[in-house]
């Protein structure tokens, strides 16, 4: 018997779990993954290699979307302890001021910018230093990137150069342009698990179980009092005193409730399990960001280079004597967040600047170029279209279904077109214009916006930050799984705290917001127990 169980210990997870033991209560963390002490997770530049490999991933296939030319991409979870912020690109960006309160006008009471701007500061270590809007001292390691390029500084310059102005995106405004803020310590990765488990102050961390997946809660009389799970190939139980926290993510905490019988009844009678709790929401709401790239050949030293020969050799050694160069890159080394309507509430692109650049091989696998280049992803941050998580069947061992359209209308695809015209604007500017050879894609010969929205159809790719599918809600909103303290309606002693909890996608990369939730969701929780002692 433990006072609580965490499912899940990924982004948010891990700091539910590490703040509850904070607390002075007992925790057990199930995690259906292994350790991610694994070198491929702890050096940043790895991040391909562990992506797509299903001994880390669980590699989830997304149905074919018609919107992309019936692609079927597959969408990465993490399947190792610290979850998406193990494998992710490592860029740390807490979203603008409107998203949280438009998050509170949704019905998420508490969780405006206001609410949640302590508890971000609460779990940042930055490297920038204390202020009104940054914190220090905190479990997550928010640094400056160590991969440095001339030509991002360039590229930075070029962009205040269209009238972009320079600022911290992370402070005061997430409006404008800056280098890109990483979630490492002194090179290394700095994942959930790292900061708030293994380098915790706390002398009494939660009990962990890894590679254990759960595949029901155990409800009760309304009460969730346990799990089922299968570990070394057995099936066991565990029982809770207080109740149980799912932190599985997007995908897989919707698939979780619905196998334990909570979810919408008619689909869960369709799939033969006994409906404990009919909340249609369950699994609907499904949102990412989507986006595109602009890559271009240039004539300064890039991570192309860096990556091979005598300068990969070098790229080594320089990360083992210093964890410095190439082998500490993030997936983006600046980012603008901008307009491109003025009268929108908050910027609706995030443009990400990368000192690199890849091509497809023959199976469609990620692989750097072998000439120096860099790339721009244009990225769409709110899309108009809400996706579902389904099951496949009543078996708790298999992947759920994922329904997306990743560019249900005309107007996504315009906005990306805009930004595509943005991204090209600071490219012809000064200083950056006198770096650029020629433009790969999309290529300088489409420049119609018809060949550009065609382009934009086909070439678009998901963001692979998933969010939405147990959202806050009042109890009068049909589509909420949650209340404003992350408590499932009409259940006792079962909580959510994860990126399925957004009612809404943020601005920019979705992990440090996962990461909030988990720590300010342990206070919920705690308030909790505190009210029904």
């Amino acid at each position: 018997m433990t006072d609580v169980i965490v499912i899940g210990g990924g982004s948010a997870g891990c700091a539910m779990a590490g703040r509850l033991s904070e607390a002075g209560l007992k925790v057990t963390l199930v995690e259906a993954g292994a350790s991610d002490t694994h070198l491929k997770s702890r050096v940043p530049a790895l991040t391909s290699s562990i992506v797509q490999n299903p001994q880390f991933d669980w590699c989830f296939k997304a149905e074919p979307d018609e919107t992309i030319g019936g692609r079927a991409d597959v969408w990465p979870a993490g399947k190792l302890l610290g979850g998406g912020s193990a494998l992710n690109g490592m860029m740390f960006i807490r979203g603008h001021e409107w998203d949280y309160n438009n998050w509170a006008e949704l019905g998420a009471t508490g969780w405006d910018y206001k609410s949640v701007l302590p508890y971000f500061k609460r779990m940042e270590d930055n490297e920038r230093g204390a202020d009104e809007w940054r914190g220090v001292g905190g479990p997550i390691a928010v640094s400056e990137g160590r991969a440095t390029y001339p030509i991002t500084e360039a590229w930075i310059k070029a962009a205040e150069n269209t009238g972009i102005e320079r600022r911290d995106l992370n402070g005061e405004r997430a409006e404008g342009v800056d280098y890109v803020q990483v979630s490492q310590r002194k090179g290394e990765r700095c994942s959930s698990a790292r900061g708030y488990l293994r380098d915790s102050k706390s002398s009494d961390g939660p009990e962990i179980l890894l590679e254990a997946q759960v595949l029901q809660i155990i409800v009760d009389n309304g009460r969730a009092t346990g799990i089922v799970y299968m570990q070394d190939g057995t099936r066991k139980e565990l029982h809770a005193k207080h109740g149980v926290v799912l932190s599985a993510g997007a995908m897989n905490t919707p698939r979780l409730l619905m196998l334990s019988g909570i979810g919408p009844a008619q689909h869960l009678a369709e799939m033969g399990i006994d409906v404990v709790r009919d909340l249609p929401g369950v699994g609907r709401n499904l949102q990412d960001h989507v986006g595109t790239h602009v890559v271009n050949e240039v004539n300064a030293t890039t991570l192309n280079d860096d990556a091979r020969g005598l300068r990969g050799a070098m790229s080594v050694l320089r990360y083992a004597l210093g964890r410095k160069g190439a082998l500490s890159t993030s997936i983006g080394h600046a980012q603008a967040f901008v307009k491109s309507r003025p009268d929108l509430p908050a910027p609706n692109l995030q443009i990400s600047f990368a000192a690199f650049a890849f091509d497809f091989d023959e199976q469609g696998r990620l692989m750097l170029r072998k000439n120096p280049s860099v790339s721009t992803l244009v990225g769409l941050m709110r899309p108009a279209y809400r996706g579902s998580i389904t099951l496949r069947s009543g078996d708790p061992l298999d992947p759920p279904v994922i329904h997306h359209k990743q560019l249900s209308t005309d107007d996504d695809v315009d906005q990306i077109v805009e930004g595509i015209g943005i991204a090209r604007e600071i490219l012809e500017q000064s200083p950056v214009a006198g770096y650029v050879t020629s433009e790969l894609r999309p290529g300088p010969q489409l420049t119609d916006p018809a060949q550009l929205r065609e382009y934009v159809r086909m070439a678009a790719i998901p963001m692979y930050h998933p969010v939405g599918t147990a959202k806050i809600g009042q109890k009068d909103d049909p589509m909420a799984v949650v209340d404003p303290d992350l408590k499932v309606l009409g259940l006792e002693g079962l909580w959510v705290a994860d990126a399925s909890v957004f009612p809404s996608l943020p601005s920019g990369n979705t992990n440090a917001t996962a990461i909030m939730v988990g720590d300010k969701g342990s206070d919920h929780v705690l308030k909790g127990l505190r009210v029904n002692a």
